[in-house]
């Protein structure tokens, strides 16, 4: 299933230079545009504690657990084992392919922005999304380095966000007030 993805994505490649060049600008631009919108809520009062999670949820994702899991599974990436694949961007040619580093730091903070502001957070998905598939079709990640990367980050989004705003993961009711309305049935 992954090869199969992989080949009807990356075997776009070539057929549009229009296309070529979006993937190109997805895989390696946009996420700089992302980062700087984010550095720019930062100056905002109200978002800085949306900031900080998301930092803290990328460092967890990308830094600590995908680091972890790349040296323990050696995987190359697609352009060094596919004589078919079609490398539109540089990248090492390292077996350091799954899980990807990108789809672990944009999935974390769409994670993470999601819990402050559900506007923002499901268009950071959406851009997480874009990245990931742009990785693939510039032949750089397979589908599942991708997913695991996803993952990774969603959960590390989660945890943080449970940690640092506790407040979006709790109904209003405590649990002693729950149990209060319960008996006076």
């Amino acid at each position: 299933m992954d090869f199969y993805l992989f080949q009807k994505i990356n075997g776009l490649v070539y057929v549009s230079k229009i296309l070529d060049w979006m993937g190109i600008f997805l895989a390696s631009y946009f996420p700089y545009i992302l980062g700087a919108i984010l550095i720019a809520l930062f100056l905002w009062k109200k978002n800085r504690l949306m900031v900080i999670s998301a930092g803290i949820s990328v460092f967890l994702s990308r830094i600590v657990i995908a680091e972890i899991i790349k040296i323990i599974f050696h995987r190359a990436r697609p352009y060094v084992v596919l004589e078919t694949a079609k490398k539109l961007i540089t990248e090492n040619a390292d077996f350091k392919s799954f899980p990807s580093g990108h789809a672990a730091i944009f999935f974390a903070l769409a994670m993470a922005v999601y819990f402050f502001n559900k506007k923002l957070g499901t268009w950071y998905f959406i851009a997480a999304i874009i990245i990931s598939v742009a990785r693939v079709f510039v032949g750089v990640h397979w589908p599942s380095d991708v997913f695991g990367g996803a993952v990774i980050a969603i959960i590390s989004g989660i945890i943080i966000s449970k940690i640092i705003h506790p407040k979006a993961h709790v109904d209003n009711k405590q649990p002693n007030q729950i149990f209060s309305d319960t008996q006076s049935l």
